[in-house]
Protein backbone atom coordinates (compact mmCIF):
# COMPACT_ATOMS: atom_id res chain seq x y z
CA UNK A 1 0.00 0.00 0.00
CA UNK A 2 1.32 3.31 -0.82
CA UNK A 3 2.09 5.79 2.12
CA UNK A 4 2.27 8.81 -0.32
CA UNK A 5 -1.09 11.18 -0.51
CA UNK A 6 -0.59 11.60 -4.29
CA UNK A 7 0.13 7.82 -4.99
CA UNK A 8 -2.60 6.92 -2.83
CA UNK A 9 -4.94 9.22 -5.34
CA UNK A 10 -3.49 7.48 -7.97
CA UNK A 11 -4.09 3.91 -6.60
CA UNK A 12 -7.59 5.39 -6.45
CA UNK A 13 -8.45 6.58 -9.75
CA UNK A 14 -6.38 3.22 -11.88
CA UNK A 15 -8.87 1.89 -9.92
CA UNK A 16 -11.71 3.34 -10.73
CA UNK A 17 -10.73 3.67 -14.44
CA UNK A 18 -9.79 -0.08 -14.02
CA UNK A 19 -13.78 -0.51 -13.73
CA UNK A 20 -15.09 1.56 -16.26
CA UNK A 21 -12.85 0.31 -19.36
CA UNK A 22 -13.59 -3.52 -17.96
CA UNK A 23 -17.33 -2.24 -18.36
CA UNK A 24 -16.91 -0.52 -21.94
CA UNK A 25 -14.96 -3.17 -23.79
CA UNK A 26 -17.39 -5.67 -22.60
CA UNK A 27 -19.81 -3.52 -24.11
CA UNK A 28 -18.04 -3.17 -27.10
CA UNK A 29 -16.99 -7.00 -27.62
CA UNK A 30 -20.75 -7.81 -27.27
CA UNK A 31 -21.86 -5.54 -29.78
CA UNK A 32 -19.00 -6.94 -31.90
CA UNK A 33 -19.73 -10.88 -31.36
CA UNK A 34 -23.82 -9.70 -32.70
CA UNK A 35 -22.78 -8.51 -35.95
CA UNK A 36 -20.50 -11.45 -36.42
CA UNK A 37 -23.61 -13.59 -34.84
CA UNK A 38 -26.42 -12.27 -36.90
CA UNK A 39 -28.17 -14.78 -38.72
CA UNK A 40 -30.02 -12.44 -41.75
CA UNK A 41 -28.55 -9.74 -43.22
CA UNK A 42 -30.86 -7.03 -41.73
CA UNK A 43 -30.26 -8.22 -38.33
CA UNK A 44 -26.59 -7.64 -39.12
CA UNK A 45 -26.97 -4.35 -40.50
CA UNK A 46 -28.52 -3.64 -37.35
CA UNK A 47 -26.19 -4.75 -34.77
CA UNK A 48 -23.74 -2.91 -37.20
CA UNK A 49 -25.13 0.20 -36.90
CA UNK A 50 -24.94 -0.16 -32.95
CA UNK A 51 -21.12 -1.61 -32.95
CA UNK A 52 -20.24 1.19 -35.41
CA UNK A 53 -21.49 3.17 -32.98
CA UNK A 54 -19.39 1.75 -30.09
CA UNK A 55 -16.53 1.50 -32.15
CA UNK A 56 -16.60 5.06 -32.45
CA UNK A 57 -16.72 6.31 -28.83
CA UNK A 58 -14.51 3.72 -27.42
CA UNK A 59 -11.94 5.36 -29.78
CA UNK A 60 -12.73 8.68 -28.56
CA UNK A 61 -12.54 7.69 -25.05
CA UNK A 62 -9.25 6.18 -25.51
CA UNK A 63 -10.26 2.91 -24.84
CA UNK A 64 -8.84 1.51 -28.11
CA UNK A 65 -7.03 3.22 -30.73
CA UNK A 66 -8.54 4.99 -33.59
CA UNK A 67 -7.29 3.10 -36.55
CA UNK A 68 -8.34 -0.30 -34.43
CA UNK A 69 -12.23 0.73 -34.34
CA UNK A 70 -11.62 1.70 -38.43
CA UNK A 71 -10.02 -1.62 -39.00
CA UNK A 72 -12.88 -3.06 -37.08
CA UNK A 73 -15.47 -1.57 -38.61
CA UNK A 74 -14.19 -2.41 -42.10
CA UNK A 75 -14.18 -5.84 -41.29
CA UNK A 76 -17.39 -5.64 -39.76
CA UNK A 77 -18.76 -4.14 -43.20
CA UNK A 78 -17.42 -6.76 -45.50
CA UNK A 79 -19.01 -8.93 -43.36
CA UNK A 80 -22.31 -7.37 -43.45
CA UNK A 81 -21.47 -6.97 -47.36
CA UNK A 82 -20.94 -10.08 -48.27
CA UNK A 83 -24.24 -11.49 -45.82
CA UNK A 84 -26.52 -9.54 -47.76
CA UNK A 85 -25.41 -10.32 -50.84
CA UNK A 86 -25.71 -14.16 -50.08
CA UNK A 87 -29.18 -13.07 -49.15
CA UNK A 88 -30.12 -11.87 -52.66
Amino acid sequence: MPKIKSAKKAMRQARTRTVRNRAQRSTLRTALKRVRAAATADAAAGAYALAARVLDQAARKGLIHKNNAARQKSRLAALVKKLKEKAK
